[in-house]
């Protein structure tokens, strides 16, 4: 009762402090803080006046994923541009290999073969060791990472800068998350379980591991079954659990070694030819560019939720899951940070 009636005055005398104040007075008023976040697109957009194009555009794209999950990514913003331009903009997703190869894709958007493309920028490292930082950094950027750094960071315009060297228009579209560790045909764990084997993975990742003395090279995803199954590669990686379960690694290697350090997450990104961008109308590109944001979003959940059951499935196929020791793990991060 006590405990009742010193709650009923606490609400009582904030009720008749609050009476007091004068009419249009708020907690926030009796401060006067200066507003310090603004939305850029809004202070470009505010006074822009917004005309429905009468255009008709047709545009081909394609990926690198071979018709794994990821391609679902590209399929996503290809509806959404569909939809929302009503059906006056349509962007048809090519398979891969059905104009040219994923390792040639970025060469034929930035020549003009296809009209846009999607895939992982850490495979442009040969072109630019910066298309990295975009993709996966091994001990880095998550998904919440990359968002922030992305959409209200810096991230955005490094990142249109880096691609405009090359005639492309870039933008974040899809994140396939935390990345499974690597396949392995036998249980690995210290350091000297790792020395001298061969591993197939890209980016920084095949850098850190050459410099540890494991031979690792990159191999196209839609190759890397056969690579296991002759022998080419003794592990691998590629993605996240549901990627890579589709792709059949669990047939060939009954072990998993995790964390997966090498990609706390991996970024997938849209690419256009800067031409056929210039020549878009304004209400085009606003499509483009919300319905990227809108499948780099919804496809992180779509995801997450198929790794879920991928674990499981994993796991019943009688996948073992191996942790790396604290000391193989600080190795890498030293190489990492190095």
């Amino acid at each position: 009762m006590k405990k009742f009636a010193i709650i009923f005055l606490t609400v009582v005398v904030a009720f008749t402090f609050a009476l007091a104040l004068p009419a249009g007075d708020s907690w926030a008023a009796k401060k006067k803080y200066e507003k310090y976040a603004f939305d850029p697109r809004h202070e470009a957009w505010k006074s822009k006046k917004w005309e429905t194009s009468k255009d008709k555009v047709t545009w081909r794209m394609s990926d690198t994923w071979g018709g794994l999950l990821n391609h679902d990514a590209v399929v996503h913003f290809c509806d959404s541009v569909l939809a929302v331009s009503g059906g006056r903009f349509e962007i048809k997703p090519m398979t891969t290999g059905a104009v040219v190869g994923a390792f040639e894709l970025f060469d034929a958007v930035s020549k003009g073969v296809l009209d846009a493309g999607h895939s992982w920028s850490g495979y442009w490292k040969g072109k630019d060791e910066a298309f990295v930082l975009f993709a996966s950094v091994p001990f880095s950027m998550d998904y919440e990472d990359y968002s922030v750094w992305y959409w209200a960071g810096e991230g955005k315009v490094l990142m249109d800068e880096l691609y405009g060297k090359f005639g492309l228009k870039p933008f974040f579209c899809g994140n396939a998350g935390q990345e499974l560790g690597l396949y392995s045909k036998k249980p690995r764990s210290t350091m000297e379980d790792f020395k001298g084997i061969k591993v197939r993975t890209p980016g920084w990742f095949m850098d850190i591991l050459n410099r540890m003395g494991v031979n690792a090279t990159a191999i196209p995803g839609p190759e890397v079954y056969l690579a296991l199954e002759r022998g080419i590669v003794d592990a691998a990686e590629f993605s996240s659990p549901a990627i890579t379960y589709g792709m059949g690694f669990h047939e060939i290697c009954k072990y998993v070694i995790e964390p997966g350090v090498h990609q706390p997450s991996a970024q997938m990104d849209l690419f256009i030819n800067q031409k056929k961008w210039d020549e878009l109308p304004d209400d085009f590109k606003a499509i483009v560019e919300i319905c990227a944001a809108e499948t780099d979003a919804w496809f992180y959940q779509y995801n997450e939720i198929a790794n879920m059951k991928a674990i499981k499935m994993l796991k019943e196929a009688g996948v073992e899951f191996v942790k790396m020791s604290p000391e193989a793990r600080n190795e890498f991060r030293k190489t990492t940070d190095a």
